[in-house]
């Protein structure tokens, strides 16, 4: 049973949007692959419970390729996250990339699981990457989940078309 809507962010959520980044990232900026995103100026959908936010996506579109910069399901077993998955990876076809992507820590299994079980590949490990991030945010923990320390980037990606061989 769905007690909840999907929609796009507009204006009207930002504020509620920023204090939900901030309690589950420590801010409105997020490190990925080297670069900060300032997620509460992206693209994205928010799903809603009587009228409060119970999941975020945020995504930046850049060529063809769709990376998802931020997930947060608040409630589980709802199917929230996957629909808001969904609802980006329909945004990035529409928009034609090739490609939906994102980065998560080699801490978050739960994420690494989640990502997966929806067709997602692993694409790439970047070991020692969150050295790097932490230079760019030094806020970012030195434990994650289950005490697991964070040390490397794992970039997932889900293909959406194939890469055309005269595309250069």
């Amino acid at each position: 049973m769905k007690h909840y809507q999907i929609k796009k962010i507009n204006p009207e959520y930002k504020d509620e949007i920023t204090k939900l980044l901030e309690k589950y990232w420590g801010s409105v900026e997020v490190v990925s692959r080297g670069r900060i995103f300032i997620a509460n100026e992206l693209p994205g959908f928010i799903a809603i419970q009587y009228r409060e936010i119970v999941g975020l996506i945020t995504y930046q579109i850049e060529n063809d390729q769709c990376e998802i910069v931020t997930l947060n399901s608040l409630i589980r077993g709802k199917g929230i996250g996957g629909k808001l998955v969904q609802m980006v990876r329909s945004e990035a076809n529409v928009q034609g990339c090739q490609r939906v992507c994102l980065i998560t820590t080699n801490d978050n299994v739960n994420a690494i699981r989640f990502y997966q079980k929806r067709g997602f590949n692993i694409a790439a490990i970047h070991r020692d990457a969150i050295q790097q991030s932490r230079f760019l945010k030094p806020s970012v923990p030195l434990l994650g989940c289950y005490d697991i320390p964070i040390k490397d980037e794992i970039e997932f990606e889900l293909l959406l078309r194939e890469h055309s061989s005269d595309s250069r």
